[in-house]
């Protein structure tokens, strides 16, 4: 070997910010970090159950707890979490669907996306009509 070879060093491809350089990876990265504050949200709701198992004097507790500033302030950052992290998987919905046709044209992703949204606001306002007993 000679003493060219010994210098130099197999390429190394630099790490740090690399996910900046593209806006997809951005979205990207902010969904992925929006499920973890989904799982948060899991699990206070876990300990919901827990105190409801506990009895009445526990979970009023937890009732409280839940009633204090912080956790209304905590509940307002998840629920704009919930939100787009809603958004982002109607994004993503139609690229893992199979092709849909509608009287022999291919439906645009968009209009898929739109599709199921509106079939998820059905969906969940039948359940409250449903579970409040209100009548349609």
């Amino acid at each position: 070997m000679s003493a060219q070879t010994d210098k130099r060093h197999p390429y190394r491809r630099p790490m740090r910010g690399w996910w900046k350089r593209d806006r997809y990876y951005i979205r990207y990265l902010a969904m992925e970090a929006t499920s973890i504050l989904i799982a948060l949200y899991a699990l206070i709701l876990l300990f919901g159950l827990l105190r409801l198992g506990q009895g009445e004097a526990a979970f009023n507790g937890w009732l409280e707890a839940l009633r204090s500033a912080p956790s209304v302030a905590l509940h307002v950052l998840l629920l704009l979490v919930f939100v787009y992290h809603s958004y982002s998987w109607f994004k993503v919905m139609p690229k893992t669907l199979p092709a849909i046709y509608w009287r022999g044209a291919k439906l645009p992703q968009p209009v898929i996306t739109r599709i199921g949204v509106c079939a998820a606001v059905i969906v969940n306002l039948l359940v409250i009509i449903l579970l409040t007993g209100l009548q349609p």
